[in-house]
């Protein structure tokens, strides 16, 4: 499936949202449509901060249906992913970086019923997925150096997301790509027309004082990427 074919979706980073109130904002999301809802998993190892465990997500899981998408930027995830599905996690993205035996990994993951997706650095090449395209269902480009939000895009996502792209189409691979890290209803024109078709947006989404107005933006700056030639 080409990547203008593929469907659009929006995942805010909730690590933008108010930590307070973090349900409120799940159910805000899941009230105005929005489809997913990204959980940035940080264990103080592999990136200098953390964030939310699996606790955290099991608490909040019973107040919402929405999708989650929980990126875990944390070393040997093997270690969790029995504790993240207990928790309600509909899928897990691991990091070819935080992990020897990534293979296994992601068949652990799609064998517990979740789907699997895989995160690359900004500096980790695209030739670390030449062995595993067949076993996930995402691919995550990391458009800033993981650890904080609230980060500038990186430029060269761009070059790197187009390469991607031609590589899933090249082998016939069923694949969203994931672009997370300074995305704005300003740039997601070009990261849709360049191969991406799920966004993460921590402040980007969460600044907007109305959340279906933003969501909205960044509906209609996807699908007028659908149309640029780049």
């Amino acid at each position: 499936m080409s990547a203008a074919s593929r469907p659009f979706i929006l995942a805010p980073s909730l690590l933008s949202a108010d930590c307070g109130n973090l349900g409120g904002a799940l159910c805000s999301l899941e009230a105005v449509g929005v489809p997913w809802a990204h959980w940035d998993v940080m264990d103080g190892h592999f990136v200098p901060n953390i964030t939310f465990g699996q606790h955290v997500i099991r608490k909040l899981r019973s107040v919402s249906d929405i999708f989650f998408d929980v990126h875990l930027m944390i070393q040997n995830p093997e270690r969790f992913l029995d504790d993240f599905r207990e928790a309600g996690a509909d899928m897990l993205v691991v990091h070819a970086e935080a992990t020897i035996h990534l293979q296994r990994v992601l068949t652990r993951i799609r064998q517990l019923g979740m789907k699997a997706g895989v995160a690359l650095n900004p500096s980790t090449p695209l030739n670390a997925l030449e062995y595993i395209l067949a076993d996930v269902d995402m691919v995550l480009l990391m458009s800033v150096n993981p650890g904080f939000g609230g980060q500038t895009f990186l430029p060269s996502t761009f070059a790197k997301l187009r390469r991607l792209r031609a590589m899933i189409v090249e082998r016939g691979a069923d694949v969203d790509i994931q672009i997370d890290g300074g995305v704005t209803v300003a740039n997601t024109p070009d990261l849709i027309a360049s191969g991406a078709n799920v966004l993460v947006s921590g402040s980007g989404f969460f600044s907007a004082p109305d959340y279906a107005a933003r969501f909205a933006e960044f509906v209609r700056a996807a699908e007028s990427g659908k149309t640029l030639t780049l």
